[in-house]
């Protein structure tokens, strides 16, 4: 009989974000399955998600993005952030990792991938062309957009005008209403379509 390996996760830093109510929180465990992310607007969509339903118990947690071995905590304004990121370190680590080969890493919920462009592609859309798109933002933008704690979800396309998400601290952040989604779509017109459009969903 093989039993499953549990232990505590450990945090190993926290990091500030462009966007100045997020922070990023680095553990030593994946917290989704590999190329696969999680975005929670609000605590109704983690009804399945252990962990994360205990840190939007947090006075002051917002939202949440779980990607790879982070997590952004987007908090609200009138937050304390010192008393937000003490008590999401005391969460994290509190959490108990099933590694199992079966386990979900993290405890998280097994999910399709955030950013699967066919989950809500509006009519006509061209599947080839979304293909394109989010092999191009995974190569050259969502590492980016990851190391800043951030996310970003293809809604759909429709005609030559791309639906886009941001997530995790790029969800409220200024500079990706303005300069990053004008760079998102300066990139994609170079390098897919000139008559693209990007727009926020």
């Amino acid at each position: 009989m093989r039993f499953a390996l549990r232990t505590a996760m450990k945090v190993t830093s926290i990091q500030p974000t462009p966007n100045p109510n997020a922070f990023k929180f680095l553990v030593d465990r994946p917290l989704a399955k590999t190329g696969q992310s999680l975005a929670y607007a609000k605590p109704e969509q983690a009804q399945q998600d252990v962990l994360a339903q205990g840190m939007f118990a947090i006075p002051g947690v917002e939202t949440l993005f779980f990607c790879d071995n982070f997590v952004t905590v987007s908090m609200t304004a009138a937050a304390d952030w010192r008393a937000v990121a003490e008590q999401v370190t005391r969460m994290l680590e509190s959490h108990v990792v099933d590694e199992s080969p079966t386990g979900a890493p993290g405890g998280a919920p097994a999910a399709p991938p955030a950013d699967d462009p066919l989950a809500s592609l509006p009519k006509g859309g061209d599947p080839a062309m979304l293909s394109r798109i989010n092999a191009l933002l995974d190569e050259r933008v969502r590492p980016a957009l990851a190391g800043d704690g951030g996310g970003l979800q293809v809604m759909g396309l429709d005609g030559k005008t791309l639906f886009i998400r941001y997530q995790g601290a790029c969800g409220s952040c200024p500079s990706s209403t303005s300069g990053t989604l004008m760079a998102i779509q300066n990139l994609l017109q170079a390098e897919v379509d000139e008559e693209l459009v990007v727009t926020m969903s």
